[in-house]
């Protein structure tokens, strides 16, 4: 029977193409995505039967991925310089569950908010992910 997975010791990685190396980016908070959607596109004919629309399939959208994180200036200036580039980056969420699965996707960085109070200084990040999300096995953290 399946277990749930605690989130504890997912790696947020950024693939660096100078050293052909995944680097990770430190401390992040909280992982939302990807938002994966699908189009579809209303197919009811004049002769459908039921009184019901009927619809297929259209383009699928790999979504967005967002980024919760604690402000560090290295983190920060890494996700600044990606904002500023115009050319598609690849990132992986790599899972702490026992397959060692990981999601990995070319994306772009649309939003970086910063956010500077009382409490510790925050940096959100948002990526629009290009074409889709491959999972693989046997890449993310070790299980904990």
């Amino acid at each position: 029977m399946p277990e749930a997975i605690a989130g504890m010791g997912t790696q947020f990685r950024r693939w660096n193409s100078a050293t052909g190396l995944w680097e990770k980016i430190a401390l992040i908070t909280k992982i939302g995505g990807p938002d994966s959607k699908r189009d579809t596109q209303d197919a009811t004919s004049l002769d459908t039967v039921g009184g019901y629309r009927t619809f297929i399939g259209g383009l699928r959208d790999g979504g967005n991925v967002k980024l919760s994180m604690q402000f560090s200036r290295d983190t920060y200036e890494v996700m600044r310089a990606d904002f500023e580039d115009d050319d598609l980056k690849n990132y992986e969420i790599a899972l702490p569950d026992n397959d060692q699965t990981s999601m990995e996707f070319m994306g772009l960085v649309t939003e970086l908010p910063l956010s500077v109070d009382e409490k510790i200084i925050t940096a959100d990040v948002t990526i629009k992910i290009s074409g889709p999300v491959t999972i693989n096995s046997g890449s993310g953290p070790s299980p904990g």
